[in-house]
């Protein structure tokens, strides 16, 4: 399969994603705001335990759907983060430097409008990183609403752009929302990763095996204080690239977990997340720093911090445009990378989980604001500066 067949059928799943994601978030708000609303938070908060001896964990729904769920939606992140840096758009330098380049601005400065905007709210400053994030699955839908009038190269650049921006998160994550760590479960984890690895040394391909230890590790990470959802992306890194037979283990998982991921994983999470009740909001709300800080960050800050560096790094020579992508292009296709949605909120759950709640509307609220200006935006520049004829293959 060539480069240009496999990036079209990925992006055609991506953007069905994107729209049943649409539909789950729209699901999400009217449950919030109908007498539904009861019905919604009783079965987030319906508990779910499960029990081996005296091991067990138990959680409510909610937290099932953000730390089990979403450790596979990490899992495959890191798979593809894996092939990108073995054989995609991660491979070489001439590849990475463009889309490194913006993926740094698209973080830097959402990041800092927020922090500029909250310096003075020490609990406020815990949610410095919910706008520097992107929801590939929203910007490839709207992307790929404009057909074949966009250039392949184009495409190519945002996907490298989010596999960074997704790699990015996962090291925050790591480094700034771990707490309360247990060594013992910390040991159990490197151990049984440490086994992985050498599983991926010896050759082995059974992906059962893989499976098992990936459920140890995220059991471990979960009691140790670590998020549970890198147990994901370390597990992925272990999952053999080449088989036996000349098949790849890697990308055959990858292939049959798009679709669940895409389908159940993603839109389950938007649902059980993106519900914001409208009872009571006022105008005080919406211009709460922590409300304003995300929405000009996702919406102003990632053009902002992708146009200047991708601009100075051009202007520089560090890098050169593909001659398919005009500038008036980059511009929107910047824009759609301020569309934080499902990443921003999980950031969100993560920055204010241990806090008492005061900031669980403004940052949906900024959230979705930013995301939906930031789409708006996009949808207006790209369809002045695409080709208006589909000429383009």
């Amino acid at each position: 399969m060539s480069l240009s067949v496999a990036l079209h059928s990925f992006i055609r799943l991506e953007s069905a994603g994107g729209i049943l994601l649409l539909v789950a978030t729209a699901l999400a708000m009217i449950a919030a705001n109908s007498p539904l609303l009861s019905t919604y938070e009783l079965l987030l908060a319906t508990p779910v335990a499960i029990t081996i001896g005296e091991t067990g964990i138990d959680k409510p729904l909610l937290l099932w759907i953000n730390d089990g769920l979403m450790a596979v939606f990490f899992f495959l992140i890191g798979l593809e983060i894996k092939r990108e840096i073995c054989e995609g758009e991660l491979s070489s330098i001439d590849r990475i430097a463009l889309p490194a380049i913006g993926a740094t601005g698209g973080i830097l400065a959402p990041a800092t409008i927020y922090v500029v905007l909250n310096w003075s709210n020490t609990q406020a400053m815990d949610g410095w990183a919910i706008p520097a994030a992107t929801d590939i699955a929203f910007a490839l839908a709207l992307l790929s609403a404009f057909g074949a009038r966009v250039p392949v190269s184009l495409k190519a650049f945002l996907l490298a752009l989010a596999i960074f921006d997704d790699l990015a998160a996962i090291l925050i994550i790591a480094v700034f929302y771990t707490t309360d760590l247990s060594i013992s479960m910390l040991v159990v984890a490197l151990v049984g990763l440490g086994i992985a690895l050498l599983f991926n040394r010896r050759g082995v391909v059974n992906l059962a095996l893989y499976a098992f230890i990936g459920v140890v590790v995220w059991i471990a990470l979960l009691k140790s204080g670590v998020h549970a959802t890198l147990a994901g992306v370390l597990i992925a890194f272990t999952i053999p690239m080449n088989g036996q037979t000349g098949q790849s283990p890697l990308k055959r998982l990858e292939r049959d977990l798009h679709t669940p991921v895409a389908f159940i994983v993603l839109p389950a999470f938007a649902f059980a997340n993106a519900g914001i009740s409208f009872a009571g909001l006022s105008f005080t709300d919406f211009v709460d720093p922590v409300t304003v800080g995300i929405a000009l960050g996702l919406f102003l800050g990632n053009p902002i911090g992708i146009l200047s560096l991708v601009g100075f790094a051009v202007l520089v020579r560090w890098v050169e445009l593909p001659e398919e992508i005009t500038w008036p292009q980059l511009i929107g296709t910047a824009f759609a990378c301020g569309i934080g949605f499902t990443m921003s909120l999980f950031i969100a759950s993560l920055a204010f989980e241990h806090g008492d709640g005061t900031y669980w509307v403004a940052d949906k609220l900024g959230i979705l604001l930013g995301s939906l200006a930031s789409a708006v935006a996009a949808t207006i520049c790209l369809s002045l500066a695409l080709p208006k004829k589909q000429t383009l293959h």
